[in-house]
């Protein structure tokens, strides 16, 4: 069966990022929507340079926002990016090859994430592979911290050849800023689930996290980058742990 593809992206000041993503989806979209949470650079100008659907809606999640753009899609079958992330040639091929021939209900693919300037191919980060090619009436984004797209019971998930890459952080402010981002969302829904932790959870999992990151996962092989790598990880679950034990000793996470 051959379909019409819908790109959809969303965004908040993402002028360094959004036109390597859209020229990377160029001659496989037929419909680009950008849902854009009302960005102060020029993401806005870029995007109607390139003809998209450019929507601005407030953000309040992850799951929600990107749900949002998958119901403002004029198409069923949907390729979610980040703003962050292009195409390699390859994967731009299979979901060509997908498009004039598809078979299942969503596709996963693998993620190579660039982190200042080296490709990372070990450290837990590769082959990281995501479901973001999919027919939206067979699944939909859930979670906050790590959404993901959850299909409904006995969709057929199929593998495509080729890279989305991943651009993540261009130097060491932006990861601990996204650090300190991520862990208090973690907290936050954690504290909403009613989850607690403990203080021996905050001392013995970042030692293991570094050693897992480092030497299970050959993140040693990553060079330099491999070290700082698994030092940030310990780090993030130790905020992860730390923040959620706080919040519970404070009352609240407004108060961490």
């Amino acid at each position: 069966m051959q379909v019409k593809l819908s790109v959809t992206i969303i965004t908040f000041n993402e002028e360094q990022n959004i036109e390597r993503c859209l020229k990377s989806v160029e001659d496989i979209a037929d419909e680009v929507v950008v849902v854009d949470s009302f960005s102060t650079d020029r993401t806005k100008e870029i995007c109607l340079s390139y003809g998209v659907k450019f929507i601005q809606n407030s953000f309040t999640g992850y799951s929600e926002q990107k749900n949002f753009a998958n119901a403002s899609a004029s198409f069923d079958y949907i390729l979610s990016l980040d703003a962050d992330e292009a195409l390699t040639d390859e994967l731009r091929q299979s979901i060509l090859t997908v498009k004039n021939n598809w078979t299942a209900d969503a596709y996963r693919m693998n993620r190579l994430t660039n982190y200042r300037g080296k490709w990372i191919k070990h450290s837990g980060w590769y082959p990281d592979r995501k479901l973001r090619l999919f027919d939206k009436t067979k699944g939909s984004w859930k979670g906050q911290l790590h959404e993901s797209i959850v299909t409904e019971p006995g969709a057929k998930v199929e593998y495509l050849k080729g890279d989305i890459l991943h651009y993540y952080s261009y130097n060491v402010k932006q990861h601990v800023d996204q650090i300190n981002k991520y862990t208090g969302i973690y907290m936050n829904e954690m504290w909403q689930k009613g989850k607690k932790t403990s203080v021996l959870a905050v001392v013995v999992k970042p030692p293991f996290r570094f050693f897992r990151t480092y030497f299970l996962q050959l993140g040693f092989l990553d060079g330099f980058n491999g070290f700082f790598i698994a030092g940030l990880s310990a780090y993030t679950v130790f905020l992860k742990y730390a923040k959620l034990y706080l919040a519970h000793k404070a009352g609240g996470p407004d108060k961490v």
